[in-house]
């Protein structure tokens, strides 16, 4: 098994007061044909502000940033700082224009990298079937 990967951006995310856009690149265009018969799209990011050495080694953190949340682990958590930044939101389609989504909100930063996205379709999990600690819930 290799020890490390290459990833590439498939876009970049654009953010302007409230609007958040989605801007894919020339070359990956032909991937949207069919996204606009989808209403939620699941994007993975890089959260390129945090890659130092220093924050991927970071392995326990207090939930959310409040230190009244217990001490967990990065990957019970959504935290951004983790071993590897990628990130996951789902996000609402609001138009798609050429080679722009524009979505209801995207929990990123201005020119943070696209590494892929997905149309979204629901795992059919019903909601007694999900546990999730109680910090989550507050």
């Amino acid at each position: 098994m290799k020890d490390s990967f290459q990833i590439f951006p498939v876009g970049i995310i654009i953010k302007q007061n409230e609007n958040s856009v989605i801007k894919i690149y020339d070359k990956y265009i032909d991937a949207l044909l069919g996204l606009d018969q989808f209403s939620h799209i699941q994007v993975s990011y890089w959260f390129h502000k945090n890659d130092t050495p220093s924050k991927r080694n970071i392995l326990r953190v207090h939930p959310r940033g409040k230190e009244s949340n217990p001490i967990t682990g990065v990957f019970a958590t959504h935290s951004s700082v983790r071993p590897n930044l990628i990130a996951f939101s789902t996000c609402k389609i609001l138009s798609i224009e050429e080679n722009f989504i524009k979505v209801d909100t995207i929990d990123a930063f201005d020119e943070t990298p696209v590494i892929d996205i997905k149309a979204y379709i629901s795992p059919g999990y019903s909601k007694e079937e999900i546990i999730t600690p109680d910090w989550v819930r507050r």
